[in-house]
């Protein structure tokens, strides 16, 4: 029994090893890693750049409306708020709230999807049908209903966007634990006697991850983008928190004098989402060398 698990792990090992070279040669997949690591540096570590009170929040009328220099090089905006300050508190927040929602959402998803998948019958057919129901709306539109149902806040927010990206989380799961399911490994754990929720967490689900992480990944920057979404129509964070999409609403009025208003922001969200993008694609091609064209 222990050769057997230590043979498992050495495997295991040896397949991580077999991505993570896979993925290292994929220039593209590791320039968007660097960047989303960039990005994340500087959102986690926002505090030992700019002070969140008295540069992101705080109004300074006299200093409002600079345009990029040495002691605010992102300039200010109409509030003379340091906007070099808001763009890393808001890229901190925006992250947090992406993450919160995706994890969220691919907790309860994998739950949900893999009973479904590995029972069947009724429960399947049942959600199923009501996924189908949801994912036949957009998922901004439904985040839009919730949000002004509910009332703009951060966890408003967070409760919108997880229940616009569980259905996707279900529906991918269920598909990559029908494929595994009926494989010769699940059918010696079934007949070995080990209980149905330890098949599914410790058998099923670790063996249709690839799937899963993809899903993960891709969410992530559609995420993003419907935050800075809700954020640009007024239903996003609210003010003066700092969010990118909110910053973009409140400088497209000042755009054609103060062009940076829009530009640094719109910059960061299409940065940060490419980067996000570059790196699902690149599991993808590693998690599964035969998609790579």
């Amino acid at each position: 029994m222990k050769k057997a698990d230590n043979s498992r792990k050495q495997k295991r090992k040896s397949q991580l090893g077999s991505i993570c070279l896979r993925y290292s040669k994929n220039k593209m997949a590791m320039l968007g890693l660097v960047l989303f690591l960039l990005v994340v540096f500087l959102a986690v570590f926002a505090g030992a750049f700019a002070n969140y009170e008295m540069d992101a929040i705080k109004q300074n009328v006299l200093e409002r409306y600079q345009a990029p220099n040495v002691e605010h090089i992102f300039g200010t905006d109409a509030y003379g708020r340091d906007y070099f300050a808001r763009i890393l508190f808001g890229g901190r927040l925006s992250l947090v709230i992406s993450m919160t929602t995706v994890i969220g959402s691919m907790v309860i998803g994998c739950i949900v999807g893999a009973t479904c998948a590995y029972y069947g019958g009724l429960l399947d057919s049942i959600v199923m049908r009501v996924v189908d129901v949801f994912m036949a709306l957009p998922t901004t539109l439904m985040a839009v209903t919730v949000v002004a149902a509910l009332g703009t806040s951060i966890v408003n927010l967070i409760i919108a966007l997880m229940i616009s990206q569980i259905p996707p989380f279900i529906r991918i799961v269920r598909s990559a634990v029908l494929q595994v399911k009926d494989s010769d490994y699940i059918e010696a754990a079934i007949a070995y006697g080990s209980q149905d929720r330890r098949i599914i967490f410790i058998h099923v689900l670790p063996n249709a991850i690839g799937p899963i992480i993809v899903q993960t990944t891709l969410n992530l920057a559609s995420v993003l983008l419907s935050i800075a979404g809700l954020g640009f129509i007024g239903l996003g964070v609210p003010s003066p928190i700092p969010e990118w999409g909110t910053m973009l609403a409140e400088g497209k009025q000042q755009m054609r004098y103060y062009p940076y208003l829009v530009a640094i922001p719109g910059i960061a969200i299409a940065l940060t989402v490419l980067a996000i993008n570059l790196i699902g694609d690149g599991l993808r091609d590693a998690l599964d060398p035969k998609l790579k064209n």
